[in-house]
This record gives C-alpha cells, structure tokens and sequence, in this order.
C-alpha cells in the first residue's frame, strides 16, 4: 500500500481538527445539554424569506442564477454591502468587496496572501480557534497581541475580533483600537478585523470598527492597513456559506486571484437569495436576533452566579454568543470536559486550543446561543456539580 503520510507536505504537520467541529457530533445525542458550538438558533432562520428568494431568483433569474458567475461576487450584494460598510463609518465601494464561501475562507485567502514560513502573526490570547485553522497551514510563527507593544516589531498583521469576542465575548474599547493603530502604524503591520458578531450587540454602546477609525485617520480606506471580515453566516444562515472582505483594492485584486484558484466563485443562486433577504427587512431580523441572544446571555449570567463555586471567574458580554470561564489553577478544561460528558451529559469547548500561545488549560468557553433558558439553568448548574466536585477532591488531596 502506498505510505501516503510520507507524501503529505510538511505543512500538514500543522494542521490539527477542529475540536468544535468534533464536538458538534454530540449535538445528534438528545441526552446531551451542549454548550459547544456556536450555532445560531435555528428557530430564527428566515427559511419562508428565502424559499420565496430562491423561488424568485429562479423563476425571473434562473439560468443566471444556476450559471457560473465571477469571482468577485454579484453586483448587487457587493453594493449593498459597500453601503453597509459606509453607514458603519468605513466609506467605500464596490471594488473594495469580495465575497467569499464565509468568513472562514476570507481567513484562509488572507494567510494565503500575507504568509510565508516562520512571518509573525499577532493573536489575542486567547483568539478565535478557525483563524488559527485557517493560518496554521501557512506556518507563522505567533506572538501575544500586546497593546504596550512588546513582540509587535516584524509582525505581518494582528487578527483580532474586537466585538463580542469568541471565544471570550470580550469587545475592545475605544482607546484599545487606537492603540493598536497607533501600534500597527508605528511597526507597519496590517490589521485583519474580525466582524462576525460585530451586528449582535444587545447591551452597552457600539464602538467603532477598526476599519472605520483607520479610515477617518488615514483619509479613506484606500489609505488604511485594515481588512474587514464579516459574514451572513450569524445573522442570515450558515448555510449560505457566504461572508466578505471589505479592503483597499489592492487587496482584493490579490485575494481575487487566489479565490480563482480556490473555488471561482462563491454561489450564485445563494449569493441572490441573499441580497434578496438582507434587502427587505434585515433590520428588524437583527432586532430579533438581538432580543433573543440577549435573553439568553442573562440566563447564563443568572446560572452561573447561581450555581458556580467560588473561585470560577468569567465575562459579561454585550453581544455575540460566548461566555469565557476561568477555573481554578490546576483545574484541566480537557479533562472537565470527559467527566462533565461521562457524569452529567454537559458539553462545552476546552480552552486550550484557543491560544496559539502559552495555551492557559483552566479555561472552558461555553456557547448560549442555542439552548433554551431553562436547559441553560439546568447546564449550569449540572457543570457547576462537576466543577465543585472536581475542588473538593483537590483540596482533600
């Protein structure tokens, strides 16, 4: 037989599955309460909007609509876009958007672009776990995003995700993104920003996008070091499979060229469908959206300062999906995670694999996206019995 693994590249030796991706397996087991995954609740898809979509595009589009397209996406969802991205303080066009099969592709193509073996890149600690899938094939080298500038020199870009976080549900403030402008100016470094819950914000005041503070500094977006990522995948539907980039054009010509060879384009008939949707009515789906995360993150706020022992910490978001755990010292997030699965059918996601750095293992991300308030209380409080448990037996030993 042939000894394929003595084939592969050496960068495969990087490449590692996602734990989030395994975890959802578990989502198929009834008996499981799962804090995993950051699956958007699926009751709030707008499957009548885009059955009557899809019908349309096919009925007055429809050999268009099934017909290959080009690369940078369809015109009228880049200028929809383009509007969307001005009105949030980042004025540009159309030339500035690409569309690509979600945001998790723009991430790809961007490592594709920017990296070459051992170049540094800048990461929160911890960060998001699929852009570290997504770079890890190109073979950087990672260092700590530090706002004071220790280990910024030689960087190719810092990948950030200032709103809302994930995994920690943590938004940047104000003053932290003109530092890291300021830093990424004074050390030349591009900025790669992360907007995919960028639009779930339910409590505080918005900040703005890194994008739109560099393009009010620097006289236009042409001008500026920021890469925009957003997507449709948490306020539309994943299955679209569509996101975008909104960057200078220079940029987007590169990025072109490499989606080219990755895919040609992303679907047509998913990109019409789309635009449909989003045209009518997107604000009030947001403001559902937003209600309903809302609920749910003050239920797993209730949960947890109801069942948690002392000495577990954890955020308080604004938005997204995600609240972040820290354990004891000593406390295996890996290890809870077995016998929270095998003692009280809880899922959630390990925090190790979330650094690319220095991986702190007493961390756990749990997800409230999806479950109900009451399965929330009772997730909680079934993890909390674990965690108690786990103390107990730490200090008796």
């Amino acid at each position: 037989m042939t000894a394929w693994e003595d084939r592969f590249s050496d960068r495969m030796g990087r490449v590692r599955a996602s734990e989030i991706r395994e975890l959802l397996k578990l989502l198929d087991q009834p008996d499981i309460l799962s804090f995993a995954g950051g699956i958007p609740d699926p009751s709030l898809f707008p499957v009548e909007e885009m059955a009557a979509a899809y019908a349309e595009a096919l009925a007055t589009s429809g050999e268009q609509a099934l017909q290959y397209s080009v690369t940078e996406g369809i015109e009228p969802l880049r200028v929809w876009i383009a509007e969307r991205m001005a009105r949030a303080g980042a004025p540009c066009e159309p030339a500035n958007i690409l569309i690509t099969a979600g945001s998790q592709q723009a991430l790809d193509l961007l490592g594709k672009l920017f990296l070459s073996p051992g170049d540094k890149v800048l990461v929160e600690r911890p960060t998001y776990m699929g852009a570290l899938g997504a770079f890890n094939a190109y073979e950087p080298a990672y260092a700590a995003l530090d706002l004071s500038g220790r280990d910024a020199e030689g960087a190719r870009f810092a990948y950030v995700v200032p709103d809302f976080a994930n995994p920690t549900g943590r938004t940047m403030t104000r003053a932290e993104r003109e530092t890291l402008l300021d830093l990424a100016e004074a050390h030349g470094f591009a900025i790669i920003e992360d907007g995919a819950y960028r639009d779930l914000r339910f409590a505080g005041e918005d900040e703005p996008s890194i994008i739109g503070l560099d393009a009010a500094r620097s006289g236009g977006i042409e001008a500026g070091r920021t890469i925009f990522c957003g997507t449709f995948s948490k306020t539309v539907s994943p299955a679209l499979r569509l996101g975008w980039v909104c960057a200078p054009r220079a940029v987007i010509e590169k990025l072109t060229l490499l989606k080219q060879g990755a895919d040609l384009h992303a679907s047509t008939i998913n990109q019409m469908a789309a635009w449909k949707v989003v045209s009518e009515g997107h604000e009030q789906r947001l403001g559902m959206l937003r209600a309903r995360y809302r609920e749910h993150s003050e239920a797993m706020q209730t949960a947890l300062s109801r069942h948690m022992p002392l000495g577990v910490r954890w955020t308080t978001p604004q938005g997204g999906m995600f609240v972040w755990l820290e354990l004891p010292q000593g406390m295996d997030g890996a290890r809870l995670l077995e016998a929270a699965l095998a003692e009280e059918r809880v899922a959630f996601v390990p925090g190790a694999p979330f650094h690319a750095t220095d991986a702190a293992a007493n961390t756990i991300r749990l997800s409230y996206s999806l479950p109900s308030p009451d399965d929330i209380d009772e997730g909680v409080r079934r993890l909390a019995r674990v965690i108690d448990s786990r103390m107990a037996h730490a200090r008796v030993g």
